[in-house]
């Protein structure tokens, strides 16, 4: 039966820059196999799919081929099958930025009205 740990698999398809990375993700709860939290040394199995939040990015891979040294990344690839969703597309107006000349000073009361007025425009707040 092949299988290993969940952390030392994130690690070795690249998923992860270090294992002591994917330890902390799965004691943090960011890490699911088959829908169930996952500890570090939780076994993963070929068809199995994880669900991690490692540098606040979601992702859900299906385990395709188990291994435990850390391989390149052409390889590393090929061990999982990648079902994230894209993300989603960036906003298609910029948001409004108040533009000050470098070393101008610090804004006058004037100048930081006009910038609350720019920035209630633009919806922020």
């Amino acid at each position: 039966m092949e299988s290993t740990r969940v952390d030392r698999w994130l690690w070795a398809v690249r998923l992860t820059k270090t294992r002591a990375d994917a330890a902390a993700a799965c004691r943090g709860g960011h890490v699911r196999v088959n829908d169930t939290p996952a500890k570090p040394a939780t076994p993963v199995r070929p068809g199995d799919t994880v669900r991690t939040r490692v540098y606040e990015i979601p992702r859900i891979v299906e385990v395709a081929k188990v291994i435990e040294k850390r391989v390149g990344a052409p390889v590393a690839v090929t061990c999982y099958v990648d079902h994230t969703p894209p993300p989603p597309p960036p906003e298609e107006r910029p948001a409004a930025v108040a533009v000050r000349d470098r070393g101008a000073g610090r804004p006058t009361k004037r100048d930081r009205r006009m910038i609350d007025a720019l920035r209630e425009r633009a919806g922020e707040e």
